[in-house]
């Protein structure tokens, strides 16, 4: 957490992203696109993802890599448009748990940019 950054309880992230995690968690990328611009960028692994097919093709394909379970743990909000939220995730991934930072950035109501790294 910076200076500009303030935590917040999971409970008062914007609906957008508290949508996209439920949706990622069920792999629902209907559900998905109906939250992101339509230039949206996720950024996973060293590798972004821009627009909406190609968000949930990295959804789909995802799915099929591993089996993990998600634990919110915390969440920060930095200005209006900008939010964190930290998710503990258990599963057959190599190492087996990880806690991954989920950076979004809204504009409006919309994801139009997300970063997911330790």
């Amino acid at each position: 957490m910076t200076d500009s950054t303030v935590r917040i309880d999971i409970a008062d992230l914007p609906a957008a992203v508290r949508q996209f995690v439920a949706a990622l968690d069920a792999r629902d990328t209907a559900a998905v696109a109906g939250i992101l611009t339509p230039q949206a960028s996720v950024t996973d692994e060293g590798r972004t993802h821009t627009g909406i097919p190609s968000i949930t093709e990295w959804i789909a394909d995802a799915a099929s890599a591993f089996t993990y379970t998600s634990t919110p743990v915390a969440a920060e909000r930095a200005g209006t448009d900008r939010f964190t939220l930290t998710q503990h995730l258990e599963g057959d991934f190599p190492g087996g748990s990880v806690d991954l930072h989920y950076r979004f950035t809204l504009e409006g109501a919309l994801i139009s940019n997300l970063v997911i790294a330790p």
